[in-house]
């Protein structure tokens, strides 16, 4: 995918603040990957790659009013962009192209 491409833990994260639908931040993607894909991860490298991910362009932030139950911090809500949309297809499509290359034959359990 050269430069503009992903890696698997950015594609799931970028998955992740899709499923979320607006409701995405460090929090709750941490938990849906968790849930979701078995992959248990801090906090902070969950940070990481959504800061990332939207220095890259695929997510977009704001933040939130400040609530009393964070003790007046403000939450960092992500949301994809059309560019995040776009890398994620090209990333299934790529695995798709290299699947069709697989013989059945030969490796019944990746077909």
């Amino acid at each position: 995918m050269g430069r503009n491409g992903i890696g698997e833990f950015e594609e799931l994260v970028l998955l992740a603040v899709a499923a979320l639908d607006g409701s995405g931040y460090g929090l709750t993607v941490r938990n849906l990957l968790k849930e979701e894909a078995g992959r248990s991860v801090s906090l902070g490298a969950t940070h990481a790659t959504l800061y990332r991910l939207e220095d890259k362009g695929y997510l977009r932030s704001d933040l939130t009013g400040a609530s009393s139950e964070r003790g007046g911090r403000r939450k960092r809500m992500f949301n994809i962009t059309g560019s995040g949309v776009a890398v994620l297809r090209a990333t299934r499509e790529s695995r798709q192209r290299l699947r069709s290359l697989i013989s059945g034959n030969l490796r019944p359990e990746l077909a």
